[in-house]
């Protein structure tokens, strides 16, 4: 009887090696064929015009979110600006600085054609977006 008791152990022990071993299988299988995501999924725009009217476009393939994010990821875009409970409040885009205590000036976010309702860290980014950044005077 004790024969028995080892022989169905040994069978049980090989079961479940047997078991884990098909499951390590299909894990590398499903690792190795499933669908990678696209990188840069969404295609998006970026135009800056400047102080002088001068514009700058950019072309990115994203998968950001939110426009802060894009604008991060966007090669040659530069700009700070000071951190609010809103998010980011932009003063300068490539260098140019925008001073609104001396002249009025501000940076306007635009999407669409259309003036953007939220601030950089929360507007959405969609396929096919076209945004603005236009320096602005009052």
């Amino acid at each position: 009887m004790e024969n028995k008791s080892k022989t169905s152990s040994k069978k049980i022990i090989f079961g479940i090696v047997a078991l884990a071993a098909v499951i390590v299988l299909f894990a590398v299988i499903y690792n190795v064929y499933r669908e990678k995501p696209v990188e840069g999924g969404k295609s998006i725009t970026i135009e800056v015009v400047d102080g002088e009217q001068k514009s700058t476009v950019y072309e990115l393939k994203t998968d950001a979110e939110y426009f802060r994010q894009a604008m991060e990821e966007t090669e040659g875009l530069t700009f700070s600006g000071t951190e609010s409970e809103y998010g980011m409040m932009v003063d300068t885009v490539n260098g140019v600085t925008a001073d609104f205590n001396a002249d009025g000036a501000y940076w306007s976010f635009y999407v669409n054609g259309e003036y953007c309702n939220y601030g950089i860290d929360t507007q959405p980014v969609l396929d096919g977006d076209a945004f603005s950044i236009v320096y602005t005077t009052e």
